[in-house]
């Protein structure tokens, strides 16, 4: 039988209200002594009593009917959702204080004491989600996720340099200020988020909002909620489905649901998944709901007896996306308790012998990559003590290969074997992994013998595809 665990709390009911609509939370007083013994033998005593009174203030309901007729879309989202359901409105999660750096007036406000900003940070969200808001903090998806765009200078300028002068075509001449950050606007900035500049009438500029999920904000918080729980819905049910993740999650570098989707998880996903029920409520949502997991039930789900985490580092063992992989710990989690933890969320569904199989799998693809990493970086040693690399590394074959067997190859061989993916394992994986280094030590071999570095780069694609 499913086993069900329905944690009651303030941050876990269908909606909440904020103090500008009536909620009341009110703790029982607990009976002792004589009244304790006599309560023992009757109905059982709540230890809440949960109030929550509808309805919204005049200022919360001008805001919708004002946008029912301005941006109607957002309205119908926001009426299928549950914060609709709660009363929880526009002017409840878009209000701020005067004082706050963000605030500004829509056309609908000019001129009275109300201020809002149209940038949501996670802050807001902890209001009522404060455990959620908590546990995310702590996952690789708040500040880790924006270090790469916000903190370009602990990686020696390499990123700005990628950003800008490469990808925005400074290096040939490009100075318009627009088209010079469009990359990182479109693409780095929408899923590691970026940090967030404000003109004089205290909204975005430059072109950094909206964000990804790490994004930084003029207040100090960090964290855009709204990329897995898209706004206005806010639906679980979404956040719960692969599509989910897929957004940031693709591609040549980190191909996740691609293997997911290739893997028996995602074939059973794509054949029976439209029958699931994708809307209990947290830690509710078991197998039985589902016929296998998606990113969210390995990862974030509670299952079993785990419950649902927002730290999406939790359950992991391995640092799979840098250069070398090590069992992670410090801010990117403790990866002997995600090896446990990871376990525990297999076993409900596969027996002892299925779970240490895959897992040992991992530990020694992990180990193949490892030994081909530490073989580059040893060329690489050789040949810099030599000054045999050249100045730029995009242009210098040895060096274009050896990021292309880390950030593309390497990566997708060990996340193809993590998430059971074989055709990413090996030919989009250990199979290129092998060819690419082939071509290093050819590389190595031919400046070692003529102690110089060939005229023109013979790496001439964008690498492993």
């Amino acid at each position: 039988m499913k086993k069900i665990m329905v944690k009651l709390g303030v941050a876990g009911l269908t909606g909440c209200l904020f103090s500008l609509l009536a909620v009341t939370v009110m703790a029982a007083e607990a009976p002792s002594g004589d009244a304790a013994s006599k309560a023992s033998t009757v109905t059982p005593q709540f230890h809440k009593a949960l109030v929550v009174q509808r309805g919204m203030t005049p200022e919360a309901a001008k805001c919708i009917e004002c946008h029912a007729k301005k941006t109607p879309g957002i309205v119908e989202s926001w009426k299928l959702g549950k914060m609709a359901h709660a009363s929880v409105g526009c002017y409840d999660c878009h209000v701020v204080q005067k004082s706050s750096p963000m605030a500004s007036q829509c056309s609908g406000i000019k001129g009275s004491d109300i201020y809002i900003s149209p940038m949501v940070s996670s802050k807001t969200c902890s209001r009522c989600h404060p455990t959620e808001v908590e546990q995310f903090l702590k996952s690789g998806h708040a500040m880790l996720s924006s270090k790469p765009v916000v903190d370009p200078s602990k990686l020696n300028g390499k990123l700005i340099k990628l950003m800008y002068h490469l990808e925005g075509a400074q290096f040939i001449g490009n100075n318009d200020p627009g088209s010079v950050s469009a990359s990182r606007a479109a693409g780095c900035q929408m899923c590691h988020g970026g940090e967030v500049e404000l003109g004089p009438d205290n909204k975005p500029i430059k072109n950094t909002w909206p964000g990804g999920v790490g994004q930084r904000y003029p207040d100090g918080s960090v964290g855009n909620c709204t990329v897995c729980h898209t706004r206005h819905k806010f639906s679980v049910a979404e956040a719960r489905k692969p599509e989910a993740c897929a957004s940031c999650h693709l591609g040549p570098d980190h191909p996740d649901i691609e293997i997911y989707i290739e893997s028996k998880h995602g074939q059973v996903f794509l054949t029976h998944g439209e029958d699931w029920e994708w809307d209990s409520a947290p830690d509710a949502w078991q197998p039985g709901d589902y016929t296998a997991p998606t990113c969210a039930t390995c990862h974030m789900s509670g299952i079993g007896e785990l419950s649902t985490t927002h730290n999406i580092n939790e359950r992991l063992k391995w640092d799979l996306m840098h250069k070398k992989s090590v069992i992670r710990s410090g801010e990117r989690g403790d990866g002997e308790k995600g090896a446990k933890l990871m376990r525990q969320v297999c076993a409900n569904c596969h027996g002892s012998t299925h779970i240490e199989k895959e897992r040992q799998n991992l530990d020694d693809a992990v180990a193949l990559y490892n030994f081909y990493w530490d073989g580059a970086v040893k060329m690489k040693k050789d040949l810099a003590a030599k000054g045999l690399l050249g100045k730029d590394a995009w242009s210098d074959g040895f060096q274009e290969l050896m990021y292309y067997l880390w950030h593309h190859t390497g990566r997708r061989a060990r996340q193809g074997v993590a998430m059971n993916g074989p055709d990413y394992a090996h030919w989009h994986g250990f199979f290129q992994i092998f060819q690419v280094y082939k071509d290093m030590q050819a590389i190595y071999d031919w400046r070692i013998k003529n102690n110089k570095i060939e005229p023109l780069s013979t790496v001439m694609s964008t690498g492993p595809l």
